[in-house]
């Protein structure tokens, strides 16, 4: 059984995906950021950065408990584990490199254009522009290489496509404006509308829709969610 922590955002939505892709059991733990249970030394054990996703596989390798924590990681941990959306073995090269750069480019740029779109209490034009660029690039790059493309790899859907399906989700969040966020970017829009089309993802947008999770953003969502904002607390 692989216990799953869960908050709604880009990264554990990509995992969720996986899961419902590969059909593994799970049993969901909602992790609300928002009220700082990230921050609990429960949590903290399965991922010491206090971040989510994280997982916990009660079969792990030789039949042990096995923690994995980063979306990336998850991802490439499960398709390992379940020998599924890996492409072919001559792929691997394309898809580690194309799986590192959404983990080490998409993400965190578009992670930065949306805080300080959305959540910085000043609106730094500077800062704005340059992640809202940085995210223009890097679509780009994904862009002129899906051309002609239906997967990001290979010629079969693979959790590169789960990791990029993840932060695209989010492009009218990331990129907002006058235009559809994918106007510049047709072979992007093309394949994301490919890959959200596959049931799974039904089913992975329906995780954790029962859960109250914390919306109102006040100081302590402020607290929990940038905590190097503020200074540490004492010991």
């Amino acid at each position: 059984m692989i216990r799953f922590y869960y908050h709604p955002t880009p990264n554990p939505a990509k995992v969720a995906l996986m899961l419902e892709e590969v059909g593994l059991a799970y049993q969901l733990v909602p992790i609300d950021t928002s009220r700082g249970e990230q921050h609990a030394p429960e949590f903290r054990a399965v991922n010491p950065n206090g971040k989510v996703p994280a997982i916990v596989d009660s079969d792990g390798p030789g039949g042990k408990e096995a923690r994995v924590f980063d979306s990336g990681a998850i991802l490439l941990y499960l398709a390992e584990k379940t020998g599924r959306l890996m492409g072919m073995p001559a792929d691997r090269p394309e898809l580690l490199s194309w799986l590192f750069f959404i983990a080490t480019g998409i993400g965190p740029f578009s992670g930065q254009a949306v805080h300080f779109q959305h959540a910085a209490p000043e609106k730094l034009s500077y800062a704005i522009n340059r992640y809202r660029r940085e995210v223009e690039r890097h679509y780009e790059v994904l862009d002129v290489h899906l051309k002609g493309r239906e997967f990001v790899v290979g010629k079969d859907f693979s959790i590169a496509d789960i990791s990029g399906w993840g932060w695209v989700e989010r492009a009218p969040r990331v990129l907002p404006g006058d235009t559809p966020p994918l106007a510049a970017f047709p072979n992007i829009e093309r394949w994301y509308r490919e890959v959200d089309a596959r049931p799974a993802v039904a089913r992975a947008r329906a995780v954790g829709k029962d859960h109250a999770f914390k919306k109102e953003v006040d100081e302590d969502t402020r607290r929990a969610l940038f905590p190097s904002n503020y200074p540490k607390a004492s010991r």
